[in-house]
């Protein structure tokens, strides 16, 4: 049975992933600082670890003890937050990834990140422009790892089912929203195939409005 290890597994689009995963009759590992904000992790009787990902020795520690064959997906992000984890959590784990032999990891980032910051308005850089700044440090740190990298930037999430209508494109201007869930089953696709190795790819969903 494949394994998948979820950082950022405490809400969000991380709680989506787990959910979506464990549907999939996949073995899921939950990490997050803490755990315990995610009360679905006990009634799934899931593997949960905490880990700070700030803190490099825990991110360490957390990794030496996974399996080598797991695909690990990180949603760790933060707004505002002294030490935001979007940087430096994701070199801490992408060099820890690194150390440990664990090979294929899944990066999720957002629209406006990397080469696409060109297409953000002035309003979105003023409002979340430095998040965006950070997790673009993190995208160019994983692509001069030596992991096997898939990077996916979703657009505006929400709430709601697996739609089936959503879009993955490269190169190119995309605005638009897409569903939690719709993210995952999408990040699924991409780790299991072999030509999303060393891609970026934007994901919305047209079937949505703002």
């Amino acid at each position: 049975m494949q394994t998948v290890v979820i950082f950022g597994a405490a809400s969000g689009l991380g709680a989506a992933m787990v959910e979506y995963f464990h549907d999939q009759g996949l073995q899921v590992i939950a990490v997050a600082r803490d755990p315990s904000k995610n009360p679905r992790l006990v009634e799934l009787k899931l593997q949960s670890l905490s880990c700070d990902a700030t803190i490099q020795s825990q991110v360490e520690q957390t990794v030496s003890n996974l399996p080598k064959e797991a695909w690990v997906v990180s949603t760790m992000s933060s707004y505002r937050a002294d030490v935001p984890v979007d940087y430096i959590g994701h070199r801490y784990l992408i060099n820890a990834l690194e150390t440990h032999g664990i090979k294929r990891f899944l990066l999720v980032t957002s629209l406006g990140c990397g080469d696409s910051w060109q297409y953000l308005s002035e309003r979105s850089k003023q409002g979340f422009g430095a998040a965006a700044r950070e997790k673009s440090l993190a995208e160019s740190w994983l692509q001069t790892s030596t992991l096997d990298y898939t990077i996916l930037r979703p657009g505006g999430l929400k709430d709601g089912d697996i739609t089936h209508t959503s879009q993955l494109s490269q190169h190119q201007e995309v605005h638009g929203l897409i569903h939690r869930k719709e993210v995952a089953r999408l990040a699924h696709e991409l780790l299991d195939t072999k030509q999303s190795l060393g891609q970026i790819y934007q994901c919305i969903d047209p079937k949505l409005s703002w």
